[in-house]
């Protein structure tokens, strides 16, 4: 593959690793991404009393610290979800951001830890979130276990990046941060391990429009 003629504004089926191998240093002005944690989605959790039913043993595992060298290698700036489970291979920052989920006596946590390479005090972002009930309104509706609501990805492209950036998302999942930056005018690099969920992503993209 060569870059950027046949990266840009693509969703990419592979291991991210390797394709991320294939891109020139600092080529990408913005990561945001959200990795597997770690935390084995089939297992019992939150308000759930039975084990949810996913594809694989993909959050059975954080991904490897070389996973995030290149991912520093080939950014300028990232912001990553669930930063929390990554401190062992991601520098000390002050520059937190708190995912306020605004949800209530819910059962599900109050908010997420989302770790950025930026340099500021630490943020909140609230985006009202209440699990899979929140994505309904989503007209896609919940396609991916650990799905992020476009309105938080959003908020964090606004906030964080420029209309002339590109962003790469390396754990693509469902595209919410392809189809996040495509809404907001940026160009994205979606890099995603399953057939599968390449082609929800590339679905979701193609019905949604430029503003």
């Amino acid at each position: 593959m060569k870059y950027p003629e046949d990266f840009l504004n693509k969703v990419i089926q592979g291991d991210c690793l390797e394709i991320m191998k294939q891109m020139p240093d600092k080529c990408i002005d913005l990561v945001l991404t959200d990795p597997p944690y770690g935390i084995d989605m089939n297992r019992p959790f939150g308000s759930y009393s039975r084990p949810q039913v996913f594809d694989g043993d993909w959050d059975k595992e954080i991904p490897a610290k070389t996973y995030f060298d290149e991912i520093f290698r080939v950014s300028k700036h990232q912001i990553i979800f669930g930063g929390n489970y990554f401190t062992m291979f991601l520098p000390a920052t002050s520059a937190w951001i708190f995912w306020d989920k605004n949800n209530g006596d819910s059962t599900f946590a109050d908010g997420e830890l989302i770790w950025t390479s930026f340099d500021f005090a630490l943020r909140k972002l609230r985006v009202n979130w209440t699990g899979s009930a929140t994505l309904k309104e989503d007209t896609h509706g919940k396609v991916h276990p650990t799905q992020k609501p476009v309105g938080i990805i959003g908020a964090c492209i606004v906030r964080f990046s420029k209309e002339t950036d590109t962003i790469l998302d390396p754990f693509l999942g469902s595209g919410t941060t392809a189809v996040a930056a495509k809404q907001l005018g940026r160009k994205f690099i979606g890099i995603e391990i399953s057939e599968k969920y390449c082609k929800i992503a590339k679905d979701r993209l193609r019905q949604e429009v430029l503003f």
